[in-house]
């Protein structure tokens, strides 16, 4: 608490710092996860079936899904309410009163029917639910065929609760709060609502047929925008993540204090995951990193669940200070900034830095 520590570039945590920026510089420049390039063979002779009249995205997505698998790949569908045309059809969905997978039928409109993603799950499936569960896996490996099975798992998870969950909920009436100040109509199923012919222009078969085209392809212009940030963003950040995490003893002794080479990176989640994982404990209370402009900044890790309560805040004495006053009242040269909520602050070394997350543990469980 002098003012004065160890300045060497050969300290662990320094040597930590140098090995954590190769491993980003290298998921940088060699991502492993690119995505498969469009089919261009035939289509699948194979015939989807899905029901007429005003459609809605769970089975525009469910349709866009699969034509994604090889089975059905660009196949051909028959939007009708006929029994009779449906029966012979390769595969039906959102359509028919009947959810059986071994004959390929996926109906979620009957009584009686309480499927979810998962035994626990809030949110009943609809028609792209019903698909995305038996066949997400497959087709995210026909997007992204060099994922390992472990990173399969996570984006075929992460992918329901951040993307189709909200177009079953929308389908099936799950509110997304118990009381809801205003409606969203930005979002996809309201999107795909829109491309239903008005009520005062001309429909026909075809021009209805043409724009569910167009609302299931728009709706596959999404799932992959969010697969891509998923796969090609939070997969690295997830490596890199578990990776500071498990070196986080040659940072601190405390094994409360982690460091990432860089900010922006999406950390957050995983961190919570994480620590689940590898059953950390005692558990981490402040993330180093830089920011764009090369500061390092400190930031606290809020509790599970909350957006601003911290595990352990910044020193009271530091909040709303700055500069030379910071480092006065610290005693940390190099302090530039302290939030006055006390959950972020900065210095101008990564000793400084540190030296500031080793002050406000021992402050905060001193208090």
């Amino acid at each position: 608490r002098d003012g004065h520590f160890l300045h060497t570039s050969y300290s662990p945590s320094m040597r930590l710092l140098r090995a954590l920026a190769t491993s980003s510089m290298v998921m940088n420049q060699n991502n492993p996860y690119k995505r498969s390039k469009p089919y261009t063979g035939e289509p699948s002779s194979k015939v989807i079936g899905t029901h007429s009249g005003t459609f809605q995205c769970d089975e525009a997505m469910g349709v866009w899904l699969l034509r994604q698998l090889p089975e059905f790949r660009n196949s051909k569908v028959v939007r009708s309410r006929d029994k009779s045309v449906l029966e012979p059809l390769d595969i039906v969905i959102d359509v028919g009163g009947v959810y059986d997978h071994a004959i390929k039928r996926y109906d979620h409109h009957q009584r009686g029917f309480e499927e979810r993603f998962t035994p626990d799950g809030v949110t009943k499936l609809s028609a792209s639910g019903l698909v995305y569960r038996h066949y997400g896996k497959e087709v995210i490996s026909e997007l992204y065929p060099s994922l390992s099975e472990e990173h399969l798992d996570f984006a075929f998870t992460k992918m329901y609760e951040s993307f189709v969950e909200a177009i079953d909920a929308i389908d099936t009436g799950v509110e997304v709060a118990p009381e809801v100040k205003f409606r969203d109509n930005t979002g996809l199923s309201s999107r795909v609502a829109r491309m239903n012919p008005r009520w005062n222009e001309e429909v026909t078969n075809e021009i209805a047929d043409r724009k569910f085209e167009e609302a299931s392809n728009m709706c596959g212009d999404d799932f992959c925008n969010v697969l891509s940030e998923i796969i090609e963003s939070q997969i690295p950040a997830l490596n890199l993540v578990e990776q500071a995490l498990l070196s986080r003893f040659e940072v601190d002794k405390s094994g409360e204090i982690m460091m990432f080479p860089s900010g922006g990176l999406p950390w957050k989640k995983h961190l919570y995951t994480l620590e689940k994982k590898h059953r950390v404990d005692p558990l981490v209370k402040y993330v180093l990193y830089t920011d764009q402009s090369g500061m390092w900044r400190i930031q606290a890790v809020t509790e599970e669940g909350f957006a601003f309560k911290n595990r352990l805040s910044l020193p009271e004495s530091w909040r709303g200070v700055r500069d030379e006053d910071l480092a006065t009242i610290a005693k940390i040269p190099g302090c530039t900034f302290c939030h006055a909520a006390g959950f972020i602050g900065g210095n101008k070394s990564f000793e400084g830095v540190l030296e500031m997350a080793r002050v406000a543990l021992e402050e905060g469980k001193s208090s």
